[in-house]
């Protein structure tokens, strides 16, 4: 929505500044999409109707209170009605709220119109991360909080991006749009990008959509607006937005990824490969509630280390990390991680800060115990 009011508004809202764009570091975020440049003059238009109103109305109580006030003679009149001051104080604030609903409505309805995407990605909040599944390129990937664990618990300076970074970003190309299906997968999580003025709640059991067109390159972060659990501060949002070559060859990376992915189900893997690949897996699923070092959090996360899933039957433990304990905060990995991940997982957490147990998995064996629960739950 362009429209004169917009231009004057965003007239005043920069006077002083000599640029297009100001400095947002005390105001929205620099928008980096038509809808979002909308709601930031929407925004000063507010307020500088409030400002108005600010000023006018104390303006005239306080003039009121010093030309009328008792020490210099004044006497309170006494009068019960007045038709015409009631219509006026009536018919004005009805006119400055319909002038107010008019723009307003307009950003509302441009928002919420998800029609003609270019493209459209799937959103699933997790506790505590996000799934990205883009339905037109046939790809998908979690999106985990990639800040190493040494800056949160303090013991390492802080990044320039601290809980604002990820192992894995939504790439989007730039000058397309692109519509959001956002949902979750246990509790109300919400998906927030202040750039794009996007904030769309998931839901579980439910697909609520919203859109948006990045009109310049570059990274935009945001993260989880709605309280979710523990770690509900641990779940970033990073979007790169990119030339259409360069998404191009991004999808083109990320399936022949999931080609590999799709290869290693098959592959007998030595038990060093797996320990490096279980490593990686564990510090970006595991870590944030077992600890990097397998100790847990006594009294909510139990520890790792020398407990009797990874010192037990393997098949068990194998069980435990794919559908997780019902009741408790342990998440069910199966459908997070491919069976090569799974196994890798399983014989790190065997094998790792003293658990020198010598088995490991295979992805054949993670992919049989799929195949059981599958049939166990067909029979059911």
């Amino acid at each position: 929505m362009k429209g004169t009011w917009q231009s004057g508004v965003g007239a005043l809202a920069l006077v002083g500044s000599g640029t297009a764009l100001a400095d947002y570091a005390y105001n929205l975020q620099t928008p980096a999409s038509g809808v979002a440049q909308d709601v930031f003059q929407l925004h000063n238009l507010i307020m500088l109707v409030c400002l108005g109103i600010f000023v006018v109305v104390f303006t005239a109580m306080f003039y009121s209170l010093w030309k009328h006030r008792k020490s210099v003679g004044h006497q309170a009149a006494h009068f019960h009605e007045n038709t015409t001051v009631e219509v006026i104080w009536t018919v004005i604030p009805f006119i400055i709220l319909v002038g107010m609903a008019y723009p307003a409505a307009r950003v509302v309805i441009d928002m919420k119109d998800t029609s003609s995407p270019d493209m459209t990605v799937k959103v699933t909040g997790f506790q505590w991360k996000w799934r990205y599944d883009y339905l037109n390129d046939g790809i998908g990937f979690y999106s985990n909080l990639s800040t190493p664990r040494q800056q949160i618990d303090g013991t390492a300076v802080k990044g320039e991006h601290y809980l604002l970074e990820v192992d894995e970003p939504m790439v989007v190309p730039v000058g397309k749009r692109v519509r959001l299906l956002v949902t979750a997968n246990d509790v109300i999580h919400s998906w927030w990008l202040p750039a794009f003025s996007v904030k769309q709640d998931g839901i579980p059991g439910f697909i609520r959509d919203s859109w948006f067109k990045a009109d310049q390159i570059g990274t935009y972060r945001g993260q989880c607006a709605e309280l979710c659990g523990k770690e509900h501060g641990f779940m970033p949002i990073v979007v790169e937005v990119v030339s259409e070559p360069d998404y191009q060859a991004w999808v083109a990376k990320k399936k022949g990824a999931a080609q590999t992915a799709a290869a290693d189900h098959g592959r007998i893997f030595e038990i060093a490969e797996l320990m490096a690949r279980g490593e990686k897996a564990y510090q970006a699923n595991c870590a944030v509630c077992h600890q990097e070092n397998g100790m847990g959090l006594p009294g909510t996360f139990p520890a790792i280390r020398g407990s009797r899933v990874a010192t037990g039957p393997i098949a068990d433990h194998i069980k435990v990390v794919m559908n997780g304990r019902p009741g408790t905060a342990m998440a069910a990995f199966g459908p997070r991680l491919s069976d090569a991940d799974i196994a890798a997982v399983v014989t790190y957490q065997r094998n790792a800060w003293g658990n020198k147990m010598g088995d490991l998995a295979q992805p054949a064996e993670i992919a049989a115990t799929r195949l059981r629960v599958a049939k166990a739950s067909a029979t059911q």
